[in-house]
Formats: C-alpha cells, sequence, structure tokens
C-alpha cells in the first residue's frame, strides 16, 4: 500500500510502445491522473477475479465472519494505516486513492454478496472498461484543460451508466419491455458513449460498421426486398441494445466478462513469473543452433507463449523485442525479420490451451465444450506453426544462414531443471480443461496457482537448503491439490494465506507488488478485447432483431450448393477485407454470424465452419494495408508495416492450406466421419495430416523458390498446382498429388546426381 512503486515502478513499461489495437500507450501516464487509472484497474481485477471465482461472500468461513466482513475490516484497517502514516507526514496520496477504489468495489459486492447477477456483470464490466479508457484518453490523448476533462467524464458516464443497472436491476426487470423516460435517456446514452469511446480508442471502422448496423435496425424497413424487415421505431431499438442480453451486454460482452478476463489475467500473472524468458531461454537451446535458428527460436517461443496468452499483437510487442533485433543481427531482413514474428504471434491464437479471445466466444456461441475447440485445434496448429518453421528453413538457406554457435546457447536441461515449477499453472490449466471442468474453473485454478507459484517463489528465496526449498515446494504442491479438490475458494485461502509470511520478507513484499501490478496490467490488457465485444454487440442485436443474418444466409447459400469452393473463397475474402480495418474478435463474431451458417447448411460440421471463419479472422491481421501485428511489429524492425506485412503473408502461404482442408476433410480437426470408427479413423487422421503436410511443404518451395538450391519458376508453379490436388478428398486428386510430389522430388534428386558427376 505504500506510494512510491506504484509511481515509478509499476506504472511505467519498459518499452512505452504504443498497442496498435487500441492506440494507446502500454503504460497508465503520469502524476496523479496515472494513480488513479492504475487503481482503477486494480479494483477492476479485483471485481472480475471475485465474480469468475464464484465465492459466496455471505457464506461464514468463521462463526460471524464472512468475506464481506472480512474484507470491510480490511479496508477499515487500511483506513486506519493510512490516518496513523498521514499524522507521521508521510506521502499518503496513493493509498486514498487505492483505499477509495477498493472500498467502491466493495460496495459493489456487498449488494450481491451471495452473487452478481449476470445482467449487472455485464453492465459493470462495460462501465469499468470505459471509465478506464476515458481516463487513458485524457492521460494521453487528450490536451490540458477541457479536452481532458470531457475524457473523463465521458468515462465516469459510462461507468455511472453501469451503476444505474446495478442500482435499478429488479426494477428493470420487472418493467422489461416498458421504458421510462430517464430508461431511454440512459441506454440512448450508453450506445453513443460506447461509439464515442471506441471510435478514439481504437478507431473508426468497427464503430462504423456498428453504426451501419444501428441504421439498418432503425431504417432497413424502407429498403426493397428481400432486405427489407418490419418498422422498429427507436425506443424499441435502444431496448433491445441496451436493457437485455442481445445487443451490448450480449453473449461476446458475457465472455469478456468471465473465461477471457480471466485468462488475460492469467497471462499477466505467468508474465510476472518470469515465464516469457523461460520460453525463450527453451527456445534458443532447441532452434538457436539449427538453420535459421534465430527464425526459428521465434517461431518456437511465440508458440510456447500463445499456450499462456492468446493475444497476438500483445506477443509481438513482448517477444519481438528480443527475437526481432536478434533475426536482423543474425542476417535475416528487416521486413522478413518482422513478418516472422508477426505470424508467429498470431498464430498463438489457435495454439491450445488458451487460444484468445475468439475460441471462448466461439464455445460459448455455438455451445460446445471448450475442451472440444482445443481439440479441433491441436493439429491446425501444429501444421500452422510447422508452415512457419519450413519457411524460415526455406529463406535461411536462400540466404546461407547456418545456426547460432553452440557456444552462446543456454543448456536446455540447465532451464528445464531451474526453472520447471513455471509450467505446473499451465500443466493444471490443460488438465482440467481435458478433464471436463469449465474454462471459468480452469482459469481462476490458473490464476490461484500461478500467484501461489509467484508468492512461493519469493518465500523461497529466504530459505536456505535445497532440501528445504524441496519439502516447501512439495507441501505446496499437495496444499494446492487438496484444496482443488475442495473447492476454488479453498485454493484461494491458500494464497491468502501465504500473504501473510510475504509481508514479512522484503522479496516477498516486493512480490506482492508485482501481484498487484499484474491485476493493473490484467485491466488495462482487457481494453480492446473488452471494448470490441461491447459494442460489436450491436452488431449481433441487429440480426436478432432483423433476422440479417437468415435474410443473407439464404441467398448465399443457394450459391454454396452450386459451388461449394466459391463460397469458401467469398467467405475467406470477406473475412480477410472486414479484418483489415477491425480486431479479430468483431471479425469473428460478424463473419460467423453471416457465413457460418452457410457453411453449416451445406454439411459442414458446427466446428469446423466456425474454425475456417476463425483462422481467416486471424490471417487478416497480418494482411495489408491494416495488417495489425505487422504494425506492431514496424517499430522494432525499423520497417514499414507494409511490407512487414507481404512478408507475413508470403510466410503464412502454406498455412492457407488448412482451414480448406478442413472443410473437405474434417478428420484434419478431429471431429467424427460418419463410417470411420476405431483404428480405421485414426489412419485416416493420419494420412490427412500427411497430405496437408505434403501440400503446405510445396506451397512453401513455390512462395519462397528454393529447396536444396534454387528453384526455378516452371518447378514453382509445378509444386503450386501440386500442392492443389492434395486439398480435396478424392482418391483420384489424391493420387495426382502425390505422383507429382514424388515426380518433383525424383527431378530435384535428378539433377543433384548431375551436379555432383559434374
Amino acid at each position: 500500500m505504500t506510494d512510491t512503486p506504484i509511481a515509478q515502478d509499476e506504472l511505467a513499461r519498459p518499452s512505452h510502445a504504443d498497442n496498435p489495437e487500441i492506440h494507446l500507450p502500454e503504460d497508465f501516464g503520469p502524476g496523479l491522473g496515472g494513480v488513479v487509472l492504475f487503481w482503477i484497474g486494480v479494483a477492476f481485477s479485483t471485481f472480475q477475479l471475485v465474480t469468475a471465482f464464484g465465492i459466496p461472500l455471505d457464506k461464514a468461513f468463521l462463526p460471524g465472519l464472512d468475506a464481506i466482513r472480512a474484507s470491510g475490516g480490511f479496508l477499515i484497517l487500511w483506513a486506519v494505516w493510512t490516518g496513523w502514516r498521514a499524522s507521521r507526514g508521510g506521502s499518503v496520496a496513493g493509498s486514498v486513492i487505492g483505499l477509495a477504489a477498493m472500498a467502491a468495489t466493495w460496495i459493489l459486492f456487498a449488494r450481491y454478496a451471495g452473487g452478481v447477477p449476470s445482467q449487472v456483470l455485464r453492465a459493470l464490466h462495460v462501465g469499468f472498461l470505459c471509465l478506464l479508457a476515458g481516463g487513458m484518453l485524457a492521460n494521453h490523448r487528450s490536451g490540458p484543460g477541457l479536452g481532458r476533462i470531457l475524457s473523463w467524464a465521458i468515462g465516469i458516464a459510462a461507468f455511472a451508466i453501469g451503476l444505474y443497472q446495478w442500482h435499478l436491476y429488479e426494477a428493470l426487470v420487472q418493467r422489461s419491455g416498458d421504458l421510462t423516460p430517464l430508461d431511454f435517456v440512459v441506454g440512448g446514452g450508453a450506445l453513443a458513449i460506447l461509439v464515442i469511446m471506441v471510435w478514439r480508442a481504437m478507431g473508426p471502422a468497427l464503430p462504423i460498421v456498428a453504426l451501419i448496423f444501428l441504421a439498418y435496425s432503425l431504417f432497413g424497413h424502407w429498403l426493397p426486398r428481400p432486405l427489407d424487415h418490419r418498422p422498429y421505431d427507436v425506443e424499441q431499438v435502444v431496448e433491445h441494445m441496451v436493457f437485455g442480453t442481445e445487443g451490448i451486454y450480449g453473449t461476446p460482452t458475457l465472455v469478456s466478462a468471465t473465461y477471457i478476463f480471466l485468462f488475460i489475467l492469467f497471462g499477466a500473472f505467468m508474465e510476472k513469473a518470469g515465464v516469457i524468458d523461460f520460453f525463450n531461454d527453451i527456445s534458443m537451446a532447441l532452434f538457436g543452433g539449427s538453420r535459421g535458428g534465430p527464425a526459428k527460436v521465434c517461431v518456437a517461443s511465440s508458440a510456447l507463449m500463445g499456450t499462456v496468452s492468446g493475444s497476438g499483437v500483445a506477443n509481438v510487442v513482448a517477444s519481438g523485442q528480443f527475437t526481432i533485433p536478434l533475426m536482423k543481427r543474425f542476417g535475416f531482413t528487416s521486413a522478413f525479420a518482422g513478418g516472422v514474428e508477426a505470424t508467429s504471434s498470431m498464430g498463438g491464437q489457435i495454439m491450445p490451451p488458451v487460444m484468445g479471445a475468439v475460441a471462448f466466444i466461439m464455445a460459448e456461441t455455438i455451445d460446445v465444450p471448450y475442451s472440444e475447440i482445443v481439440k479441433a485445434a491441436i493439429i491446425p496448429a501444429c501444421l500452422y506453426f510447422g508452415a512457419c518453421f519450413w519457411s524460415v528453413h526455406l529463406e535461411a538457406g536462400k540466404l546461407g544462414l547456418e545456426g547460432l554457435p553452440r557456444a552462446e546457447l543456454p543448456s536446455f536441461f540447465s532451464e528445464v531443471r531451474r526453472n520447471w515449477f513455471l509450467i505446473l499453472p499451465l500443466a493444471v490449466l490443460v488438465w482440467l480443461l481435458f478433464a471436463g471442468f469449465t474454462p471459468l474453473f480452469a482459469g481462476a485454478v490458473g490464476v490461484a496457482l500461478t500467484v501461489i507459484m509467484i508468492i512461493g517463489t519469493a518465500l523461497v528465496l529466504g530459505l536456505g537448503s535445497v532440501v528445504v526449498r524441496t519439502v516447501f515446494w512439495l507441501a505446496l504442491a499437495g496444499l494446492s491439490a487438496a484444496s482443488l479438490w475442495y473447492s476454488v475458494a479453498a485454493v484461494t485461502a491458500v494464497v491468502f494465506a501465504m500473504v501473510i509470511p510475504a509481508l514479512l520478507t522484503g522479496h516477498g513484499r516486493e512480490t506482492l507488488l508485482g501481484c498487484r501490478a499484474a491485476l493493473a496490467d490484467g485491466a488495462r490488457q482487457a481494453l480492446p478485447v473488452g471494448l470490441a465485444c461491447a459494442l460489436v454487440g450491436i452488431v449481433i442485436g441487429t440480426m436478432t432483431l432483423t433476422g440479417l443474418g437468415t435474410i443473407v444466409g439464404n441467398s448465399l447459400i443457394s450459391l454454396g450448393k452450386e459451388n461449394l469452393a466459391a463460397t469458401l473463397v467469398l467467405t475467406m475474402i470477406f473475412s480477410l477485407i472486414l479484418g483489415m480495418g477491425i480486431p479479430t474478435i468483431p471479425n469473428y463474431i460478424i463473419t460467423s454470424s453471416l457465413a457460418a451458417p452457410i457453411l453449416l447448411g451445406l454439411n459442414i460440421p458446427l466446428i469446423v465452419s466456425h474454425m475456417f471463419v476463425f483462422y481467416f479472422g486471424i490471417m487478416a491481421d497480418l494482411t495489408p494495408p491494416v495488417a495489425l501485428a505487422a504494425f506492431a511489429a514496424a517499430p522494432m524492425a525499423k520497417e514499414s508495416g507494409m511490407k512487414i506485412g507481404l512478408q507475413a503473408v508470403r510466410i503464412a502461404l502454406p498455412g492457407f492450406i488448412i482451414p480448406y482442408m478442413a472443410i473437405y476433410d474434417p478428420t484434419l480437426m478431429l471431429q467424427p466421419v460418419p463410417g470411420l470408427d476405431g483404428a480405421l479413423y485414426w489412419l485416416a487422421v493420419g494420412f490427412t495430416t500427411l497430405k496437408a503436410v505434403i501440400a503446405m511443404a510445396l506451397w512453401g518451395i513455390a512462395a519462397f523458390g528454393h529447396l536444396d538450391r534454387p528453384v526455378s519458376w516452371p518447378e514453382r508453379v509445378y509444386c503450386f498446382v501440386a500442392a492443389g490436388f492434395l486439398i480435396f478428398p478424392s482418391t483420384a486428386t489424391d493420387i495426382i498429388g502425390l505422383v507429382a510430389t514424388t515426380g518433383f522430388l525424383a527431378w530435384r534428386l535428378l539433377l543433384a546426381r548431375r551436379r555432383a558427376a559434374a
């Protein structure tokens, strides 16, 4: 609760780089405004953690003592401590701000101690997001005076709208569909503020799309058939968009307020624990000595980071500071180095188990267990990163770049022996997901275990012998496991039990400050995701209100019946174009709302149709002219985002095969196929995967023009066509593709023998 660490250590980020997803610097800003924002972030994350853990705050854990009373007592002690420090002339500004923020959060919980209603949770989630965004805009984008005041005022007004839903929840439920004049004003204000906030923080593309859909809700009845719909007045539209679960407080916002925020916090705490450095070190140890070593290290570390953080752009910023300069020093061009980082980091969104925000929204939208989404993504994720490795290998061969000297590489076994415990929360998370537990429970346990690991590491530093440290870790692991079988609340109790001894040591206090900073970082990282989820609710609300999705779907299904390939290409192009201006989440939601039902209507399996849209939504972040991941890498590569984007598409080109092959053969996503069971099914999975590997290898050769030696243009065209035959699950095309591949390899072997003989 000291003031100095906030202002000096926790508000600042090493790079101070802008985040292209939200167009704001990575820190909260200087001065008192930065301190206020920091504590708002801590309060926001605390609110989300308590609601996600589902702890009954009014249930007594000791006679006469429940969580509400206990936390209230803690706030009183905090206030007394602050007063005592002020009486001794100490600085208490940060402490007062923190106390006010946490006391306000305590009040929010006190009313619904038995559990916050879903509608209230969604409204307060959006309110917190807008308050945080408004404050950051005031600190970073607004000039002194009126502009800064307006930014704060808009953010506070948005939070007040969330409080309106919190205070009048029961009354709003009772008069559902019958808005009062004040309800109408509040609802209209919520829509206006959200559009303004996203426009200022993330750019105009998504707000313009949302406004077009909103205009369609109001004026679409004037359009000719079949695009028209029954007329709706303004009050009906506002009620549907704001005072229900179909608009800005719809499924995307619910997922953002639960799964997404929790896993963002998981990534923030894992970063504080040092897992990024650990992944970089073991990737360097494994691949640094191979051909094109630094670029392969980038691909491997990004794949590993994707297991704990599903944010592609955040991965670019986090790991690119290390990998891009290393690749450039090694001999790769600036554009290629940035392209490798952008391509591999975006792949983190399809790397299980934490596949990014879209995967959680997909699971909730199509009502399947998250573990099924993870299962469907395993082979495509491996193929995607395999394609990145292959592209790097070919480019390094073309440039004659071999690996780094072994003397410069860390020891894999030494790194694992020293930091093996860092993967424990991730291992538990994976086990819980595949054991049938919900992502919410798994994420809550993952966060709690990560905090236990961070604090436990600080406590271990004060223990003398290796034996004592080992006993400590084993005892802590056993206690955590026993608590896990009881409840998440018990795991939380372990965390709080460790806080007390941590406060008594220097390393412990420093670690607790780091945990506090992780709470603030998690809230900040949630801004682009949460704001996009809320605003895209207007699109979903329009579709449910007017039936637009059915109108468009019926038109395109008729096209798809004539030519499935044409429908797939149109869906891909629509997703790529839409992704040029908006992030992956709204891109997926909009495209899946329109295109996924079409693919489903053409007898494409449900998960496969949504994964197809999801995949190209990710690719859109690599596609110029607006390639968020490429432009995030540009400052570190010191190259234009456009050139990096073009290289990223070239590197990812072999990966474009994967979603098409999955459409034609769902075994690539481990989906059931009628008539295939047991060993026969797994044989089909293996054969389809082999075809995908061969096709990607051929497309990589076509894209880079190199194998063991340069490849001529006729050979590149030949490889491209041969790969195309392997996409389709036909015996004839399989034979043609495999024979063509064999012929190409025989030709290259013949050329090599001629050169050797000469």
